[in-house]
């Protein structure tokens, strides 16, 4: 399998890069802002398994242009493209009343309009090879969240696009599912998790726990490889079983 992954340069991102890595598959990982953190990514999974070819590549998912541009590079470097995970993120919180036009149309830009732009373009490739993986990641907040309602906007409305690529593309042996994370020790999580919500879900939550990467990078090799072959516009929760937030 290829993989492309977006936002693979930290957080769960970079560990499904890994994964994907260290089970044989060549993967190209996008990112924007953080070079010397792809580059780390590249090093080391070059250590994991040098027997397959792993690349980063800088992209603007906002940019319908610039994700036809780009996709065009890794299609010519890499030949194809069978599994696409849209993980790339971005969080601007605020209340509703509060929130400017600016945070609205950066998340929604980033977080639901670019996922749509990277899944329109390998499409073609894997329709004409009928076959293809979409995995989408989503987020607990998709429900409704405090002071993210452009996050929690742009999340359900990931959920409804991969709900119709399924309809759309099963029968040409194109898949598509969302994995659901709940919360795991990232930078986002770092940066916008207060001390206070972390108490909550490591008491309420069933397993006691804030996830670790590496569950959730699993459900994603899982879903991306033949094993999956029946499952379609899934709604996969990896959460440790508390599926809100605040």
């Amino acid at each position: 399998m290829i993989y492309l992954v977006t936002g693979g340069s930290r957080g769960i991102g970079a560990e499904i890069v890994r994964q994907a890595v260290q089970e044989g598959h060549d993967v190209a990982f996008t990112y924007l802002g953080s070079t010397q953190k792809a580059a780390a990514v590249e090093k080391e999974c070059a250590k994991l398994n040098g027997d397959v070819k792993c690349k980063a590549y800088r992209m603007d998912v906002r940019d319908s242009a610039e994700v036809e541009k780009v996709g065009e590079q890794i299609i010519e470097e890499f030949d194809d493209v069978q599994v696409v995970v849209n993980n790339a993120a971005i969080n601007r919180d605020n209340l509703a009343v509060s929130m400017t036009d600016e945070q609205w149309h950066d998340v929604l830009a980033t977080n639901l309009h670019g996922p749509f732009y990277v899944c329109r373009f390998f499409l073609t490739g894997m329709l004409i090879n009928r076959f293809g993986r979409i995995i989408n990641i989503s987020s607990v907040s998709a429900g409704g969240a405090s002071g993210q309602s452009n996050y929690a906007a742009a999340k359900s409305g990931i959920e409804g696009l991969t709900k119709s690529l399924a309809k759309e593309y099963g029968p040409k042996g194109i898949t598509a599912n969302v994995v659901i994370p709940g919360f795991f020790d990232t930078e986002m999580t770092q940066e916008h998790m207060t001390d206070k919500f972390r108490e909550f879900w490591s008491a309420y939550c069933p397993i006691r726990r804030i996830g670790d990467v590496s569950e959730i990078a699993g459900v994603v090799t899982f879903l991306a490889s033949e094993k999956a072959n029946y499952i379609n516009g899934a709604m996969i929760s990896v959460t440790g079983g508390l599926d809100h937030a605040a």
